[in-house]
């Protein structure tokens, strides 16, 4: 499991990042104080404060697929 910060502070950056994730088969989820929701679900993340940063929670083997991911996520990362 790799774990990571992402701001997420518009409604499109929500949209772009959960259609991002959806095409991966590996479980990710937000952790956002006491919440942890799918982050494949755009009303969970909606349901989470936006203001502050989030983490996420990457459940993938690692190798490349770990490091393509992170790639794609680098516009959502502090």
């Amino acid at each position: 499991m790799k774990t990571v910060q992402i701001t997420l502070n518009t409604i499109d950056k929500v949209k772009s990042f959960v259609n991002l994730i959806n095409r991966y088969d590996y479980d990710f989820d937000l952790v956002s104080g006491r919440y942890v929701i799918d982050a494949k679900s755009i009303m969970g993340i909606f349901s989470l404060d936006l203001a502050k940063p989030i983490e996420l929670n990457i459940h993938a083997d690692g190798g490349d697929t770990l490091t393509d991911i992170l790639d794609e996520l680098k516009p959502y990362m502090d």
